[in-house]
């Protein structure tokens, strides 16, 4: 049996659908801690109510999530004993629980993190998708002009790309990610664990299609291939002139060297020494 500690804050894993993706030393913390710290209470009720799990519920989201943090770790630096769990998953991935774990580190208090279900994890395996390196974004902005921004940051990156979206919102971001990133292979992974569980898989422009016909439902994973460089075209002489080109349209030099390393798949270093030689030559 899992021993509870007084004055520790338990991070509980818990099923992303189907319930019963709970560890069994989840289920032994979740009856034993004086309280539990969720997301949704009456979301959680419904899980701790299948495993006859009594434990007295207190809210914990992003919107009291700094005051309610405070309040928990008065509890436990006076000996309580903790467990903080989302709607899904991990808590702080995504999910509130950051201000908490950082609270207690800061003031040397007992932590514990009881692995378990993760979502983006899931995906990645089912989507096929290369796994060697990853990275995992979680939510882009909801405003395009700030999803295109932050995307742009992540065109080139050579390793498969997470983020999860919601469903009303996928084929804006598809349609940014094209914009930002060109066409690139994707998956769109849906309803993770549970009875309609989906993986969609194709180019970014096919995908767009398939959601245009048919509305995407439920919790969504969205994975992007790894940037694969295409082999450089043109030369530095042509890479100067389109920066001078761009420079007489009004565009800054450094914006223009970007977009000219972009268009050929080379760094911003080449771009810049090739309009230093050309301008010297």
């Amino acid at each position: 049996m899992a021993t509870v500690q007084g004055g520790t804050l338990y991070i509980c894993a818990t099923p992303i659908g189907n319930l019963g993706d709970i560890t069994l030393r989840a289920l032994e913390v979740l009856k034993s801690v004086d309280l539990i710290a969720a997301e949704d209470t009456r979301h959680s009720r419904k899980l701790l109510d299948h495993y006859g799990i009594t434990t007295p519920l207190t809210s914990y989201h992003e919107h009291n999530e700094k005051g309610k943090a405070l309040e928990l770790v008065k509890r436990l630096e006076q000996g309580a004993t903790i467990a903080l769990i989302s709607d899904a998953g991990m808590p702080g991935i995504s999910d509130p629980g950051q201000e908490i774990i950082q609270l207690c580190l800061a003031r040397g208090l007992s932590l514990d993190v009881l692995p378990g279900a993760n979502a983006g994890l899931t995906a990645l395996l089912l989507s096929g998708m290369p796994n060697d390196h990853f990275l995992f974004h979680g939510f882009l902005p909801s405003q395009s002009s700030a999803r295109k921004k932050e995307l742009q940051n992540y065109a080139q990156l050579p390793f498969t790309q997470i983020f999860y979206e919601a469903p009303h919102r996928l084929l804006a971001t598809l349609g940014d990610i094209l914009m930002v990133f060109g066409e690139r292979e994707a998956a769109v992974v849906r309803e993770i664990t549970k009875l309609h569980q989906n993986v969609h898989k194709g180019n970014l422009s096919a995908l767009i299609e398939e959601f245009q016909t048919n509305s995407p439902r439920g919790e969504i994973c969205l994975l992007i291939a790894p940037y694969i460089p295409t082999l450089p075209v043109g030369g530095a002489e042509e890479w100067s002139e389109e920066v001078e080109g761009l420079k007489e349209q009004g565009m800054k030099p450094n914006e223009a060297m970007k977009e000219v390393a972009q268009k050929y798949g080379v760094s911003k270093r080449e771009i810049y020494q090739a309009v230093l030689k050309y301008k010297n030559s």
